[in-house]
């Protein structure tokens, strides 16, 4: 297998590989400090812009008509709120244990997270319907909103969050990245369709951006392991649970689709979580730490996806 093919067919590990790497070199060595803080406001940056770009080029080839909520929407959904609840009542439980406390907080970013925003993109090469899944992000983007607000005062009493606040500025923040590039395609589509068209023929435009943005991702988790001051075991002990939880939505995901009719879609709804928005809800409302666990939970959904593609690829030769 030559080079080309490798990087093609490993393009999310390489990326992962790469942004870990990245950091790391900086990190370790002294005399890049001065670039690496040079770096870091650019890097910050360009993260919502890639991500921006990857879903504008997706919009580019959506079929707005075929948007239209479906019974696997509300399946999907339905099953994100009793994970909550159930995590919920694991964290009152194992309250008086801190650690264990910040292990299940962290587990709980990764459930309580709306779909990834480029989970259309992984969708559509695994021969899902773009269509739906779009729709679904937007759905699940509000239903994040709503839940994150009413849920995490009940988790930390410190965390004196009002309802209205968080739930403009998760949907600021979800907005620029999402609502943006989707009226941006519509109007594309409608009125500047010559270029809209060139960009839809572009092969895996939106795929190989979703890298670059992945690698970035990386390199951020990394910087958050690195300076979480967590101890080992609780790091390990987050690592090892935000893979479990990983199979445990991708199986229900593809449980629940199987029964509607949309298994591949339902599957990457569920487990597909656009991690970013959960570290910084993390963040601000519960512990560093905890956003450890969706930090992890993007390394090992994207070697998932990677192994799915792989998979999909090798059905098809």
């Amino acid at each position: 297998m030559n080079m080309k093919r490798f990087l093609k067919d490993w393009t999310l590990p390489v990326a992962i590989v790469v942004g870990t790497l990245s950091y790391l070199l900086f990190y370790w060595v002294p005399w890049l400090d001065s670039a690496g803080d040079f770096m870091a406001p650019i890097i910050d940056t360009l993260f919502p812009v890639t991500v921006f770009l990857v879903l504008f080029s997706t919009f580019c080839r959506v079929d707005f008509h075929q948007m239209m909520p479906h019974r696997w929407h509300v399946g999907v959904l339905t099953a994100q709120v009793l994970l909550v609840a159930l995590n919920c009542g694991i964290v009152f439980l194992v309250e008086a244990d801190v650690e264990q406390k910040i292990l299940w907080e962290s587990v709980l970013t990764c459930i309580i997270g709306p779909a990834a925003s480029a989970s259309p993109v992984v969708t559509g090469k695994l021969g899902g319907n773009i269509n739906t899944m779009t729709a679904f992000v937007v759905m699940s983007a509000l239903a994040s909103a709503v839940m994150i607000p009413l849920v995490f005062p009940l988790l930390e009493q410190t965390a004196h969050i009002d309802f209205w606040t968080a739930f403009g500025i998760i949907l600021n923040k979800v907005a620029l990245v999402l609502i943006l590039p989707l009226v941006l395609g519509w109007l594309m589509q409608h009125y500047v369709k010559i270029v809209c068209r060139w960009i839809a023929s572009i092969p895996d435009l939106s795929f190989y951006l979703w890298a670059v943005s992945l690698c970035i991702t990386s390199g951020i988790t990394i910087r958050n392991i690195v300076h979480s001051g967590a101890s080992v075991s609780l790091l390990l002990m987050i690592a090892f649970f935000s893979l479990v939880l990983c199979f445990v939505q991708f199986a229900i995901g593809r449980g629940i689709g199987r029964h509607l009719g949309e298994e591949i879609n339902s599957g990457q709804a569920l487990f597909q979580k656009n991690t970013a928005l959960s570290i910084w809800v993390a963040y601000m409302y519960l512990s560093p730490i905890a956003s450890v666990g969706a930090g992890c939970y993007v390394l090992w959904q994207n070697i998932i996806n990677s192994l799915e593609l792989w998979e999909f690829r090798r059905r098809q030769k």
